[in-house]
């Protein structure tokens, strides 16, 4: 009874029976496009009774008329056909092939404009899956998805898109009516779409693509708004249901011009570029869930890629059967409830011979550095890469991702909070890696123009060596190298076999209370991209990169450290003595080569660390003592020091004018930025600030740091007209002083690092050629660092010989306070030890400034009857002492004021 029963239910509910089958099998007929009932040849005549119908006979008394003798027609056309009597070669196996597959080619050309093939073809018998028709596998690959194959000309087409008859957008980008008319639409835009100049847009992307055999097509939002914005309004409300369907146009549109593209790629997924509304990391919440969202952040880990099932199919253990297949979304896995075959309930294998995978990995991105607010952590986000995306970035690189916002079943989060929850991740749909064409792309016309406006200034070098860290006073020769690191020189890669850097490092060393850190906070704050660490809380892998086991999919992830994550901007190590010898010998090759490799738990490989380095250290003994050499100082080993570019000795001495200066500064700067300062308000505060020592307005801050981001990017300075010549003579006369005093080793590296102040000075001033300029000021850097790692006792001697480029762009003035204040020093230390006591007034004769002023640094004076001449009757010149003097330049220096230790 039950048997009788089971058929009966088959019999009568044939519709019923011919779903189940079809939710896990896939039958031939799946495959193909309906055609005739062929009921009455299937079942036969027994249920369905045929009329018979009267026609012409043809067994009768006329039978014989059909076969009488007719000469005209009996005899066939010779043309073509092979004669009884002549030899036919047999064709050969090969040769039948090749002309059953001309005739098989001629009979699809054929019955393709007809939109379906005939059913001989559809079942054309060949062992070549790559033979088969594209139409048939593309059926094959929608009936596995669970997508039914409905006939157009039954769908009722739509008019009016926009009206949704109260559904919502992803109710009705489901409805078949609407889905026929949004692939018919983006099916348009990509054949039809042309950019301002005329051009077919996708016909060119499609081609580059197709050349490169990728599977990816991307397409600009912006122009999917102008063109088609009913479908721009849809896609990041229902991203997943409108991007399957761009996917199956655009694959329709890339076969239309290249037929066996399917052999190569697949699938083909577009990719959404631009779109407008960017959301941090921070901000995303529920209401974001399943839309499409666009962020950015860095790199900071990323997994293997993984094989992850696509297509599966699955072996019932009982009887064998084949079943599937399955397709497998992101968000559930889907899995055979029963055999059709013995109705058993499993288990299940899965058969790995005809089951489809698609690459897969695991991104995590975070907050970039200089977006994070202070005093906040920099929140992260796992991302999904499949398909083609995998790989397109590693850890360190900041990006642009576009994709969907998933919710996503996390059990250890149900343990951990107690109560249901879900882990969120980012299915990503397209990866733009960010550089700098992306930040000057941010500078608007104006920008431009008053950034080109500034270049043409003749004291723009000085007035961005005063608008670095504004707020300390004094040091210029660290802002000076601060400013060159910030702009850098340009690396060079001969034939991309051997990479020499273009970044600049700084060391900064010496007493403690001298604005150190204060350098280095300032930097973090003027760059575009800095990452800010202490040498006593980072470690070697903190720094570089290591390995860490996922706690998911128990692999092996590469994190990157702070070098990594700098990539393309500074890093700032604060305390850089403080850490061990261990961990700073972990980042020789991340400051020369600017590489990380990494060789641990089986994963070889190696990062970019293209950042300045600019570091700030202690002496040994918590002050400098200027009796000893800079290696005897700082305990450093000769491998570290030498890889940085600029030495920065800050030293705290006793200077009654400094001091009071110093002094002044300080109080007018606090007065000048007290919350409860109206005037500070109101920007009328000019007479509690002192003027800085370049004697130059600064540039504001905001357009000093577009103007640093607009230099990078588009000034590439050359070496065309450099004078070789005096930078091999400065090379060789800094190597005999070296030996010679047994300071810090001078090496090749040192004339690297001149050609890299030379071309960051001249992206400074905007040029794209270094002149003679540009390398007085590099030389004159170098010396200035070289000569403060000296003894005191050698200093002196070592500035006299080095003098004539020393005074390259020194103001005189600033020169002969230098020189009065030696010949003041000299005169309080005689009159100490001879007298015992300070005197109230210090007397130096005019001879001596004259002639230690030539001598030091050939400052000439001018000729008493000359300045006669000129008119100035304030010069006396029967007195010892002259109040004033004139200079080359025609600037004034009130000489009595420096005597009397007043400021000029």
């Amino acid at each position: 009874m039950a048997d009788s029963s089971e058929s009966q239910a088959a019999v009568t509910s044939p519709v019923r029976s011919s779903r189940r089958g079809d939710a896990f099998t896939s039958s031939p007929g799946r495959d193909l496009p309906p055609f005739e009932d062929e009921s009455e040849g299937l079942l036969g005549t027994e249920g369905f009774p045929e009329e018979e119908e009267e026609g012409e006979e043809l067994i009768g008394e006329g039978m014989e008329r059909d076969y009488r003798p007719i000469p005209e027609l009996d005899v066939y056309e010779a043309e073509g056909l092979a004669l009884d009597d002549e030899d036919v070669e047999e064709l050969t196996a090969s040769q039948r092939e090749a002309a059953e597959r001309v005739m098989r080619q001629r009979d699809r050309e054929l019955e393709q404009g007809m939109g379906r093939m005939r059913r001989g073809l559809l079942y054309d018998s060949d062992d070549e899956d790559e033979d088969r028709p594209a139409r048939k596998r593309r059926l094959a690959e929608r009936a596995a998805e669970g997508v039914e194959e409905e006939d157009e000309e039954m769908i009722e087409s739509i008019e009016n898109l926009e009206d949704m008859k109260g559904h919502s957008v992803r109710e009705w980008v489901s409805m078949a009516a609407p889905r026929l008319e949004i692939y018919h639409r983006f099916k348009n835009f990509l054949k039809t779409h042309v950019d301002d100049h005329g051009h077919n847009v996708f016909k060119e992307r499609i081609s580059d693509m197709c050349k490169e055999n990728r599977e990816s097509l991307v397409v600009n939002y912006e122009d999917l708004a102008a063109q088609e914005h009913v479908l721009a309004y849809f896609l990041p409300e229902a991203p997943a249901e409108m991007l399957k369907i761009f996917d199956e146009a655009a694959k329709e549109v890339v076969l239309a011009m290249y037929p066996k593209y399917d052999r190569i790629a697949q699938e083909i997924h577009v990719r959404i570029s631009h779109l407008p509304l960017v959301e941090e990391l921070r901000s995303l919440r529920q209401l974001h869930l399943n839309q499409l969202i666009r962020t950015s952040g860095v790199v900071t880990s990323c997994t293997g890629v993984l094989p992850q099932l696509s297509m599966v199919k699955y072996n019932c253990s009982k009887c064998n059967f084949i079943l599937g297949p399955f397709f497998q979304s992101q968000n559930q896995e889907v899995k055979p409830g029963s055999c059709p075959e013995c109705q058993s309930l499993g288990p299940f294998e899965i058969n790995m011979e005809e089951t489809v995978y698609q690459n897969y990995q695991r991104i995590k991105i975070q907050e970039s550095p200089g977006k994070v607010a202070a005093g906040r952590l920099p929140r992260s986000k796992d991302a999904i890469l499949i398909a083609d995306l995998v790989d397109s970035c590693k850890p360190g690189d900041e990006i642009e991702l576009t994709g969907i916002y998933h919710n996503n079943y996390d059990g250890s989060l149900n343990t951990a909070n107690g109560f249901p929850v879900f882990a969120t991740v980012i299915l990503a749909n397209h990866i733009a890696k960010k550089d700098n064409k992306l930040a000057v792309g941010e500078l608007t016309d104006e920008d431009v123009k008053v950034i080109v406006g500034l270049s043409k200034d003749e004291q723009i070098g000085e007035k961005i060596f005063a608008s670095i860290a504004p707020s300390i006073y004094g040091h210029e020769d660290i802002k000076r190298g601060l400013a060159l690191a910030l702009f850098g020189g340009e690396p060079k890669n001969p034939g991309g076999k051997h990479k020499v850097r273009g970044d600049i490092n700084v060391l900064l060393c010496g007493d403690p209370g001298t604005a150190k850190s204060q350098f280095l906070k300032y930097v973090e704050k003027a760059s575009s991209r800095a990452i800010f660490t202490t040498g006593q809380g980072a470690s070697a892998v903190g720094l570089t990169a290591y390995v860490q086991r996922h706690p998911v999919s128990k692999e092996w992830t590469l994190e990157a450290g702070a070098l990594v994550l700098a990539d393309r901007g500074v890093c700032l190590i604060d305390e850089f003595d403080k850490m061990n010898d261990q961990d700073r010998t972990s980042i020789h090759e991340a400051m020369e080569q600017q590489s990380i490799s990494i060789s641990k738990a089986g994963i070889v490989t190696s990062l970019q660390a293209r950042c300045t380095i600019i570091a700030a250290a202690n002496p040994i003994g918590g002050r400098y003592d200027p009796s000893l050499t800079f290696s005897e100082n700082v305990d450093l080993t000769e491998p570290i020091i030498s890889r940085f570019d600029i030495l920065c000795v800050v030293r705290d001495t006793v200077d009654p004018v400094q001091d009071e200066m110093l002094a002044r500064f300080v109080v007018g700067s606090h007065v000048k930025h007290h919350p409860g300062n109206k005037e500070a308000v109101n920007g009328d505060t000019n007479e509690v600030m002192l003027p800085n020592t370049y004697g130059v307005e600064p540039i504001p801050q905001e357009i000093l740091r577009k103007y640093i981001i607009y230099a990078k990017e588009k000034v590439h300075p050359k070496l065309n007209q450099m004078d070789q010549d005096k930078v091999a003579r400065m090379y060789s006369d800094l190597r005999k002083e070296s030996m010679a005093t047994g300071s810090i080793p001078i090496t090749v590296r040192h004339i690297e690092s001149m050609i890299r102040m030379a071309e960051a000075h001249a992206r400074m001033h905007l040029r794209d050629y270094v002149v003679e300029d540009d390398v007085n000021m590099a030389i004159r850097v170098m010396l200035e660092s070289f000569i403060d790692t000296q003894k005191f006792s050698v200093m002196r001697s070592m500035r006299k010989t080095f003098s004539r480029y020393l005074a390259f762009k020194r103001d005189n003035n600033e020169l002969l306070l230098f020189i009065l204040k030696q010949l003041v020093a000299e005169q309080v230390m005689y009159q100490r030890n001879r007298y015992g006591a300070q005197q109230d007034t210090i007397e130096v004769p005019e001879k001596d400034l004259v002639d230690k002023a030539f001598s030091d640094f050939q400052l000439p004076f001018l000729h008493y009857d000359t300045i006669k001449r000129t008119g100035i009757n304030q010069f006396n010149p029967a007195s010892g002492l002259s109040p004033l003097y004139l200079l080359p330049s025609g600037l004034e220096v009130p000489y009595s004021s420096l005597c009397s230790h007043e400021p000029p």
